[in-house]
């Protein structure tokens, strides 16, 4: 089996005022996304996705990544992703057994691109062995527990919006520190309140800060929440400083949680030589995908790290994330979103299975195991233009 052809479909959805989410980012004016397909001679077509901006991971995608794989095996996904990574280099880096990579190829959205081509050549080896991708990487449960992630309510009005998520049956739910209402320590510990008392004492809670924080405004606030039973803080600073992660894990019984905005083994091996986290949480479409996440796998659990990945985005990336759920062994639990988010939730022709209890069970159809909608790509029409203005 070769591969014939890569291409990459920009994709948008505009939010509706009166659905906009205000925080430390910014007001959420539309989400963007790239769908990438991988077509092969054998008729089997892989579907992946990747973060970045849409119209710079198609010209990546189709004029620098996707010609280096044409004609190349979807069967051998670690050659292809040997390629992609070190470029010029690959024959000299597969030959001697070490890493190479091309300065361009390390971080940032080329890498973002190569995890998106990644999860489409396993949808076909995948579909080529018959069965689901959380299969074919090699499965060690059929079901994982999710959790709530939102939590933009300003003030007292965190209560209900968290209790709502707790409602659904979540048993782990997850709030912004930076709310509707902007932060400070005063509003930090009123919201984080009002969301304990709005979940009860049973149901976890943790908080993201999104990295908008520094070291000693976190050290101090990590201290004011404890009280509170934060099962961990998210992102509590910028993801440059592993340094000062460390300091804040050093300062608090909270777990420190962190890698939506790393790229590759190498960055978790700086946290983790660092000692500055206690959940990882790569994104399977920046970190490399399948291929380099099974590698983040490995080595933070090696260190009793566990792994929650960050899943956000569009359907195709939460459904990848979920069959990377459901192969690592230290991964505990899975980001549900419960932002407004049509490209995720209504993407495909099948629903994802969402159980009652939040539990989240994979499809047995192979590969992905999900179908575009017919009308998706004119519904999702790309939108140029920011994402998110302040």
């Amino acid at each position: 089996m070769k591969i014939i052809g890569v291409k990459v479909i920009p994709l948008s959805h505009a939010v509706p005022p009166e659905r906009r989410q205000r925080s430390d980012l910014g007001t959420r004016m539309k989400n963007d996304s790239s769908l990438i397909l991988v077509e092969t001679d054998e008729g089997f077509t892989g579907l992946g996705a990747a973060l970045g901006n849409p119209e710079v991971v198609r010209a990546i995608v189709e004029h620098e990544l996707g010609p280096d794989i044409i004609g190349m095996d979807p069967m051998f996904s670690e050659r292809i992703f040997e390629y992609m990574y070190n470029g010029s280099r690959a024959p000299n880096a597969v030959r001697l057994g070490w890493a190479t990579p091309e300065p361009s190829r390390r971080r940032g959205v080329i890498m973002e691109s190569i995890s998106g081509i990644d999860l489409a050549v396993w949808d076909i080896k995948a579909q080529a062995l018959g069965v689901p991708i959380y299969k074919a990487l090699g499965a060690v449960r059929d079901h994982v527990r999710g959790y709530a992630s939102g939590g933009w309510a300003a003030g007292e009005m965190a209560e209900d919006e968290m209790a709502g998520y707790a409602a659904k049956g979540f048993t782990a739910v997850k709030m912004r520190v930076v709310g509707h209402d902007g932060f400070s320590y005063k509003k930090a510990i009123q919201r984080i309140k009002a969301a304990r008392r709005g979940i009860g004492p049973d149901v976890e809670l943790f908080i993201d800060a999104h990295g908008s924080l520094d070291v000693s405004t976190s050290i101090k606030l990590a201290k004011m929440v404890e009280e509170f039973d934060i099962s961990w803080f998210e992102e509590p600073i910028s993801p440059d400083d592993h340094a000062g992660l460390r300091l804040v894990r050093q300062a608090t019984s909270i777990p420190i949680a962190t890698g939506e905005r790393e790229f590759t083994r190498f960055d978790f091996m700086d946290l983790l030589a660092h000692q500055a986290l206690d959940i990882a949480q790569p994104d399977v479409g920046r970190a490399g995908g399948y291929t380099e996440i099974r590698r983040i796998s490995a080595i933070t659990s090696a260190h009793q790290v566990r792994l929650a990945p960050h899943a956000w985005s569009n359907g195709v990336l939460f459904a990848a994330s979920l069959h990377l759920a459901l192969h690592c062994p230290n991964c505990h639990i899975l980001e549900v979103s419960q932002a407004h988010m049509p490209m995720m939730y209504e993407l495909f022709e099948e629903p994802f299975d969402i159980r009652p209890n939040g539990d989240i069970y994979a499809s047995d159809r192979p590969g992905l195991g999900f179908t575009l909608r017919k009308d998706a790509l004119e519904r999702f029409k790309y939108i140029p233009g920011p994402s998110s203005v302040w």
